[in-house]
């Protein structure tokens, strides 16, 4: 559903980025069932397909969780609150998670199955048992600690990079800025209104402000204007589709690590960011970035009290024209 939000002075002081731990690894779920497309990570999808279908198995919230996932309508909110910021542990929201009282559980996933194919009766056991939020919180700690947590220091430096990017631009040039490359489907119009396509209902934040959640997996974008959740979108982090594989005439060129250090790049980034990246250490990462800016290839700007780096043209012509660009 698309919808026209519209914005008052009071929602940009009030509108936050965040990160959610606990939010990627549902995301994760929905390219482990094939219910997305992996896209960029078909890999990493492919390694954990096993770990996946063991978990299946041994935790029995997992696949009647899985079932409930559909496209373009309603899906339960209790699996993945709404983040608090940009460091909010995956213990501490699945904290939360454990919280719901099993009432509010059943009442979503009453929702949820409206105009679904009907599960089997082993299924609803589950979705309707006593303990089904406990079910929930197991499979999803399991999750993250066998299949997500590997991956989450990339992870979380891609989206921590897009989030201090776009904060920076709401805060600095406004809301057309924050939003510009958000999606295909986002536009910012001049009279204060947030354009989500197709649009179809109207909605005021009324000072309440928007909680933007990037994300390395979604292709699209997700809107949360519900009550039950703070007002808010989940889009696709920039940097995601930027390959891990460096190209060999790039890498014979200036060297494989400091390669790896121009693709990425590709979107501007800080010295610590790149580290966590890239899994280097900071003085490797620093000593190619220094290469980087005396050949003409990256430049740096100052932005608050930290330094963001990003490829000058020079460097934007050495990369091969197929590296994805965000």
């Amino acid at each position: 559903m698309g919808y026209l939000i519209k914005v008052s002075p009071q929602d940009i002081m009030a509108s936050r980025f965040a990160i959610s731990p606990l939010m990627v690894t549902k995301q994760a779920l929905w390219l482990l069932s094939g219910r997305w497309e992996a896209g960029v990570w078909r890999s990493w999808v492919r390694q954990a397909r096993e770990p996946y279908g063991r978990l299946l198995v041994e935790r029995p919230g997992l696949g009647p969780m899985v079932r409930l996932f559909r496209e373009r309508h309603y899906n339960i909110d209790f699996p993945a609150p709404p983040p608090d910021g940009v460091n909010t542990p995956f213990e501490t929201e699945l904290a939360t998670v454990r919280a719901t009282p099993s009432a509010q559980a059943h009442r979503e996933i009453t929702r949820n199955l409206e105009g679904m194919p009907r599960p089997t009766g082993a299924v609803l056991e589950v979705l309707f048992s006593p303990d089904v939020v406990e079910l929930f919180a197991d499979a999803l700690e399991a999750v993250w600690t066998r299949i997500v947590s590997p991956i989450w220091p990339r992870v979380h430096a891609i989206l921590e990079r897009d989030v201090v990017q776009r904060a920076g631009r709401l805060a600095t040039y406004g809301w057309a800025a924050a939003l510009d490359d958000l999606s295909p489907r986002v536009r910012w119009r001049p009279e204060g209104v947030i354009e989500v396509t197709p649009a179809e209902q109207e909605v005021a934040l009324e000072g309440r402000g928007l909680l933007f959640v990037p994300s390395p997996f979604v292709s699209g974008i997700s809107s949360y204007l519900e009550h039950a959740w703070p007002y808010a979108i989940s889009y696709p982090a920039r940097g995601t589709g930027i390959p891990h594989e460096t190209p060999d005439g790039l890498a014979t060129l200036i060297g494989r690590t400091r390669a790896r250090v121009l693709l990425e790049l590709a979107v501007p980034a800080t010295t610590s960011q790149l580290v966590r990246l890239l899994g280097l250490s900071l003085g490797t990462v620093g000593g190619h970035l220094a290469a980087l800016r005396g050949a003409g290839l990256a430049t740096a700007n100052r932005v608050g009290r930290g330094v963001l780096y990003h490829r000058t043209a020079l460097g934007d012509s050495l990369v091969s024209p197929s590296a994805p660009r965000s």
